[in-house]
């Protein structure tokens, strides 16, 4: 089908014009990242809290897996004040979680984020193929030297004038992000913090005004999504909650099951976790800071400062204290391997193009 060959497939040299999200904290494991450049897609490590070690171990451990094309996704650094002091209400609700996980309250943190310069040298040094990254633009620097490489570069806009700055900067491709999607929301430009745009509306105001390559994310689980995301102008899509199910994802077996169990309408955008809006299922921590919301300490503080409970919530299977990101489509979720899921989705999307061709 002409779907599969454009301008997106050329330039990152896959088959097919499919973009496994890079989502951080553990879910894209180099076996997930590695199967779906092997069966044809675009694997993408999501390697936003990872230190420059683990990064380099991650990258080579996918190597050794498969010399196709893959991606690193990393957070544009934001300035924060780790010294500043939490709300005695945020403090309060978080040391009563922490006493029901049966773990120390108000813990010391002393590293709120992983340093950036490092980790970019890793991914020079590792000539990483294809670089994404979110919640900002790329300095010109960085640019410049991943364009040296040959690294093609992925931006990440919720809105059509961040797509524009984007394209401003320099970027290859960008990843428009629509509201439906699962976690953090990659907006940047601060006088419009929800730019809670849905993915149908976004991508042909995106394609329209930019002249690089546009891939719709967010909300897309199957064909019908991918070919729906191809006739509003897009020449990739961008999957992220269909690859949590997958069995190569790291994600926590009880993340896996209540991504699988979930509804349409139990996914809300919360910054309890993070202090960073972010697409979730809602459980008994989200509800719990719900009320102290504009309290909250900013990402990645509030991140920084949640890790020990989500820790001690994954050993103890507490998914009332997890971090679960999840898009509003996570139901249409599919238990099998991602070779597996990579060749339904092109099944379906082929059925389905044939399907409007026919009428």
């Amino acid at each position: 089908m002409m779907w599969q060959a454009n301008a997106i497939t050329t330039r990152l040299q896959v088959k097919l014009p499919i973009l496994q999200a890079g989502m951080a904290g553990g879910t894209t494991t180099p076996e997930l990242v590695a199967a779906v450049s092997e069966a044809g897609g675009l694997g993408t490590l999501g390697a936003g809290y990872m230190s420059a070690g683990q990064m380099r171990d991650a990258i080579r451990a996918i190597r050794a897996r498969t010399d196709k094309p893959f991606a690193v996704n990393l957070f544009i650094p934001e300035s924060y004040d780790g010294s500043q002091p939490v709300a005695d209400s945020v403090s309060s609700v978080m040391n009563e979680v922490r006493d029901r996980l049966g773990i120390p309250d108000d813990p010391e943190v002393t590293r709120f984020a992983e340093p950036f310069e490092e980790q970019m040298a890793v991914v020079l040094e590792e000539q990483v193929p294809v670089f994404s990254f979110t919640f900002g633009v790329l300095e010109k620097r960085w640019l410049a030297e991943l364009k040296q490489r040959g690294t093609t570069t992925i931006g990440t806009a919720t809105t059509v004038r961040e797509a524009i700055a984007l394209e401003a900067s320099g970027v290859d491709m960008i990843a428009a992000q629509g509201s439906e999607g699962g976690g953090h929301r990659g907006s940047f430009l601060p006088d419009s913090p929800s730019n809670l745009i849905g993915t149908m509306a976004l991508v042909p105001q995106i394609v329209d005004r930019v002249d690089i390559p546009v891939i719709a994310a967010g909300g897309i689980m199957d064909g019908r999504g991918i070919a729906a995301a191809f006739a509003l102008g897009a020449q990739a899509v961008q999957l992220g909650t269909a690859f949590l199910t997958c069995v190569e994802s790291g994600a926590h077996p009880q993340y896996k099951r209540s991504v699988r169990e979930t509804s349409d309408e139990a996914t809300v955008i919360t910054r309890a976790f993070s202090g960073k809006s972010a697409r979730g299922i809602e459980n008994e921590f989200m509800t719990l800071l719900a009320p102290h919301d504009h309290e909250l300490p900013p990402y990645p503080v509030q991140n920084a400062l949640t890790r020990d409970i989500r820790n001690a919530a994954a050993k103890q299977d507490r998914t009332e204290y997890l971090s679960m990101w999840a898009g509003q489509a996570a139901s249409l979720s599919r238990e099998m391997s991602a070779g597996e899921l990579v060749a339904a989705l092109v099944e379906e999307t082929e059925r389905v193009c044939q399907g409007l061709l026919k009428k």
